[in-house]
């Protein structure tokens, strides 16, 4: 009764709180020439320019904000705000737009192909981060879809955007669609990502999949009636392809790996998460001890799925081991990107680190909702470790 307490309380208050005020003063300025350790969240979430993050930080929901502890440790951090339902495209735009200290221009030619207006908030004067300029080196963690935004936003931080510099005049075109930036980024680490897409949308798709006929408790049942992944988001007249929820479909997610590349002077963890555990009959089942109730439907049925999307892709046996929103496989490298297991006497830029798989659903990583998970001491050495990197 106390974890359906806890959790009605955590939505009352993210429901009634506002968005998009000021995260100047949360956090103090960092000292010159230190490396700068940016958090973005994940699909719904918030950062510290909404005022329900000093409420309840999404990173550190139990346990306290990660961002003040690991400051304290040493390390300058902060926490983005970028589109809670926004596609990676959309999100990218508002972080450059928050390190900047600039407007958020969302591109002439995508704001024109996907019906939104070009310009968004003028984050001048309230940069997350300070003095942004030729110096500045970021270590760039994206938790669930933070994970494709942070990778589609130095993809265009080193490269630009060749059809937004085709259509644009270049007195207009926004520095971060110009590229050659690759230097601003020391490396990229992605929490429980959806890199490749996940089952927990397209299993919904498959005509031959009869989700509800995969067995779960009442409870389970429940609590995953409230919360699923198919809920659909408020629309606002923007085009389908400019949702997080349609990046997230495997065939989506793998058209736009193609549209990033490893860059080769770029440290690369990915930390894949699982909270099941193998049956005999060869499904996946969720551990109740690991997994928050609002996971348990989909990752039950996400555990007994397998199949071919519409692209062709074979979503075989492997993709059942998950997190209860990702499948374990897919938080892994970007699939035909180099990669190696994680090695701490052997990492090389260029190259995707698959981090051990971290035993906590997919809110684990955020320090869990009513499952606490102390990931304070997780955070700080692989933050050492990616500090000491040349």
């Amino acid at each position: 009764m106390k974890k359906i307490q806890a959790l009605l309380v955590f939505f009352l208050c993210f429901l009634l709180l506002p968005h998009n005020t000021t995260a100047e003063g949360l956090y103090p300025a960092a000292e010159d020439e230190k490396l700068q350790f940016i958090f973005v969240h994940g699909l719904s979430g918030w950062g510290s320019y909404d005022p329900r993050y000093i409420l309840i930080p999404y990173w550190g929901m139990q346990g306290g904000d990660l961002m003040e502890y690991l400051r304290e440790e040493g390390f300058p951090c902060y926490a983005a705000s970028v589109a809670p339902e926004g596609s990676a495209w959309d999100r990218a735009c508002e972080l450059y737009a928050q390190l900047a200290g600039t407007v958020v221009d969302y591109g002439k030619a995508h704001s024109e192909r996907c019906s939104h207006e070009r310009y968004g908030r003028d984050f001048s004067g309230e940069s997350l981060i300070p003095d942004w300029g030729e110096d500045t080196r970021l270590v760039l963690l994206g938790h669930s879809f933070g994970g494709a935004t942070v990778r589609l936003f130095s993809e265009i931080l080193a490269n630009g955007s060749s059809e937004e510099q085709s259509s644009t005049e270049p007195d207009e075109l926004s520095d971060f669609f110009k590229g050659d930036k690759a230097d601003h980024i020391h490396a990229i680490v992605t929490l429980a990502a959806p890199t490749n897409g996940t089952t927990a949308y397209d299993m919904y798709e498959d005509e031959n999949f009869k989700a509800e006929k995969v067995e779960v408790s009442p409870l389970t049942a429940f609590w995953g009636s409230l919360f699923s992944a198919r809920k659909s988001e408020e629309k606002d007249g923007r085009s389908e392809e400019d949702y997080a929820a349609y990046d997230m479909h495997i065939d989506n997610a793998l058209a736009l790996n193609a549209q990033i590349s490893t860059l080769p002077d770029t440290y690369y963890f990915a930390v894949p998460c699982s909270a099941t555990e193998k049956a005999e009959d060869g499904t996946y089942k969720p551990v109740d001890s690991l997994m928050e109730g609002m996971f348990r439907q989909s990752s039950a049925r996400m555990g007994s799925y397998t199949g071919t999307t519409a692209g062709g892709f074979t979503i075989d046996d492997s993709w059942r081991e998950n997190d209860g929103l990702v499948n374990t496989v897919s938080a892994m490298a970007p699939i035909g990107e180099p990669s190696q297991d994680y090695d701490t006497d052997n990492i090389k830029t260029g190259i995707w680190n698959v981090m051990p798989v971290y035993i906590g659903d997919h809110m684990s990583l955020q320090g869990g909702m009513t499952i606490k998970n102390d990931i304070r001491e997780y955070y700080r050495d692989l933050l050492e470790v990616i500090e000491r990197l040349p």
